[in-house]
This record gives structure tokens, C-alpha cells and sequence, in this order.
């Protein structure tokens, strides 16, 4: 991905479609859902003193369960996300002045040069 030369507050808070979700990221919700679904069942399996992986119809139950919980959290989070980005962008288009566009600098321009004291 290319760095632009100028930080602009606007371009920060836009998606052109550039940025690609990693690998884990859209089913990360619904399998960590649908784990803790499945140790939920066996969970309560050994709550009442049964062998754990017994009455496998919870255990599907509470997985497709947890899935579905996980899917919909991730569904809820991508719209609070995306509302939120929306809120700050406005709020940058309706104060242009308290968010100047900057130019990028690089280490070797802030940093001081030094010379280590033996």
C-alpha cells in the first residue's frame, strides 16, 4: 500500500476499497461464537454430572447458537464502525480549520542527531 505524501484527516476516515479484511477477520466472531457455544454444552454436561460430549443435539444446538450470536455481534460492531466513521468524518467537513491538511514527516527531520557520551 502506497503512503500518501500528506496527512488529510478526510482520506484517514474514507474506505476507497483498498484496505483488505485479513483472512480471520469476517469469521473470527462467529467461530470464536461457535466454540464457546460448543464448551458451554459440555460445560453444562459436567455440570450435571453427565460424560461431557453426551446429548449431541445441545451441543449442535449451542453451537449454531454461539455461531449466530458471534455473526450478529459482528454485524452490530461493522454498523457502530461504520456510524461512527461517519460522525468524525461530518464533524472534519464541518470543521476544516481545527484539522489542517499536514505533510508527512520522516524520522531523520524530528529526530536530533546523537552521539552516544562513553
Amino acid at each position: 500500500m502506497e503512503q500518501s505524501a500528506v496527512n488529510d484527516p478526510l482520506e484517514i476516515l474514507t474506505n476507497k476499497g483498498t484496505r483488505q479484511p485479513t483472512f480471520l477477520s469476517p469469521i473470527w466472531n462467529p467461530m470464536a461464537g461457535s466454540l464457546a457455544g460448543f464448551g458451554i454444552a459440555m460445560f453444562v454436561n459436567w455440570g450435571f454430572r453427565k460424560p461431557i460430549f453426551s446429548g449431541i443435539q445441545k451441543h449442535i444446538a449451542f453451537t449454531l447458537l454461539g455461531g449466530g450470536i458471534g455473526a450478529f455481534l459482528d454485524q452490530k460492531r461493522d454498523a457502530y464502525l461504520a456510524k461512527r466513521d461517519a460522525v468524525l468524518r461530518h464533524y472534519v467537513e464541518l470543521h476544516p480549520d481545527d484539522f489542517p491538511t499536514t505533510d508527512r514527516k520522516k524520522y531523520g527531520d524530528v529526530l536530533e542527531s546523537w552521539v552516544p557520551v562513553r
